[in-house]
Formats: structure tokens, sequence, C-alpha cells
């Protein structure tokens, strides 16, 4: 009995504790969110609030009438979209690695390898200067094209193939089924957590895109959210409930894909560890 009540202390001493620290983590969340409801007096008062006294929509009104956010979320949705063509990208290397043997294979693959070790920083010129070159800047698919394939992503998909079945395979081939088939609805039902996690880091990759943009969009039609956000801070310095308001409307989306996807996630990590 004794150890069942200590046991039980334990528990209820953990839960109170997690809860504090959850707490303590989603409190800068809980302000951003709270202070884009507040008048601007409100938002830079020196005595600050968690709650607004009297909730309001201006500062929202006010980034899809004045700052046109409209325009951003389009082109930060298209970008998305684009990027996803990554995955199909990526997962079809990674099963033609793992399930085909062609000559120079490895070779190639450690190749692919050693892009993990080379800092974006050091590529964006010469590839600015491609893009340049072959017409792709102010242009969706220059933003997106760079990193549509990804070494560690290509990696990940040829751990996972592993794991699809030799045999399954075969006797697909037996029955006629062609190889874009067996990928398809062989390959990428068992790979399900792997497509997860790169579907969830696609979207936050593409969503959160800033350099590119910045760097190959001399037009703001092509802006993202997180070029806009950045020029909204220079210019509207002193308004802090219109930038909470405007990062409210970029972290939501973030929020959403992860809770959606959350579960194969952590299935997707779970199976990383025992492989």
């Amino acid at each position: 009995m004794k150890n069942s009540a200590r046991s039980k202390v334990k528990m209820i001493a953990l839960i109170i504790f997690l809860s504090f620290v959850g707490l303590i983590t989603l409190l800068p969340l809980l302000w951003m969110i709270l202070t884009g409801f507040k008048a601007e007096s409100e938002a830079s008062s020196l005595i600050p609030t968690l709650l607004p006294s009297k909730p309001i929509l201006d500062n929202y009104i006010t980034l899809f009438t004045e700052l046109e956010f409209a325009k951003y979320i389009k082109s930060t949705v298209i970008v998305v979209l684009l990027s996803f063509l990554g995955v199909i990208v990526n997962s079809l290397a990674g099963f033609a690695f793992e399930k085909y043997q062609f000559k120079g294979r490895e070779p190639l693959f450690y190749l692919v390898l050693m892009t993990m070790m080379i800092p974006a920083q050091i590529t964006m010129i010469p590839v600015y200067l491609l893009l340049n070159g072959a017409g792709l800047t102010n242009n969706y698919l220059g933003m997106v094209l760079p990193g549509l394939a990804n070494g560690f992503s290509i990696f990940m998909y040829r751990s996972f193939m592993s794991t699809v079945p030799n045999e399954m395979m075969e006797a697909a081939r037996i029955d006629g089924t062609s190889e874009f088939q067996i990928f398809y609805k062989i390959a990428l039902p068992i790979i399900k957590p792997a497509l997860s996690i790169q579907i969830i880091l696609t979207f936050i990759a593409g969503w959160n895109s800033f350099i590119w943009p910045l760097i190959l969009a001399n037009n703001d039609k092509f802006y993202t959210l997180s070029v806009a956000l950045n020029l909204m801070k220079s210019q509207y310095i002193g308004k802090f409930g219109l930038q909470m308001a405007g990062a409210t409307v970029m972290i939501i989306p973030v929020i959403i894909v992860f809770a959606f996807f959350q579960k194969n996630i952590i299935d997707g990590s779970i199976m990383s560890g025992i492989k």
C-alpha cells in the first residue's frame, strides 16, 4: 500500500511539473496570439497585460486591407505546393537507390550524402547565377528548384525503403505490375511514416521560406509571408499589435499541420530508432 501511495504521489507531482513546464512553453505563443487582439495603446503599454481588455479585430483587418496579406498568403501557398514536388523526387530517388542495382550506385549515393556537409550559404551565389541565367528569377519555380532534391530526405527514404519486402515486389512484377505501380501501390503505403515526416518538414520549410524569395524576387507579387513580416517589422516598428497579428496568421497553419501529422511523426521517429 505504501509503494502504491508513493507511486500516485510521484505521478501527481510529475503531472503538475509537466503542466507547469508546458504552460511556460506555451506562454509566449499565447501572448503573441492575444496581443494581436489588443488595441495599440494596450499592446505597447508599460504595464503588460495577458488578456486584452477589449478584444478587437482592427489589426487583422489592417493586415488584409492595407497590407494586402492575402497576396502574400497566396504566394506562400504556391511555394509550398511546388515544394511538395520534392517529396516525389526524393522518395523516387530513395526507392531507386535501395531497390535497384545499377553501375555506380554506391559512389553516387555517397556523393548525395556529401551534399549534406556543404552549407547552403556556400552555394547561394552559384545557384543564383544559374537561376538568373535560366531566367528563373521573379519566378515561383526558381524559389523552390534548389531545394527539391535533398540529401537528407533521400537518405531517409532509402532507409525506410529497406522495409519494403523484395518478395512482394517480385510477386507484383510476375503479375504484370509496372515499376511505378510497385512504387505507388506497394512501397509508399509501407513508408507512410517517412512520408508524413517529409510532408511536414517540406511544408514548414516552404511556409517559412525567406532567403530565396528575398533574393530572387524584386516584385512584391512573389514575396512570401516571411518576407512580408520582415518588411512590416521595419515599416511598423512601434505597432506591436499589428506585428503580433501578422505572426499569428503565419504560425497558425504550421500548428494545424503539425497537429494533423503528429501521430505519424511519432511513429516514424520510433521506427527510425528501431532501425
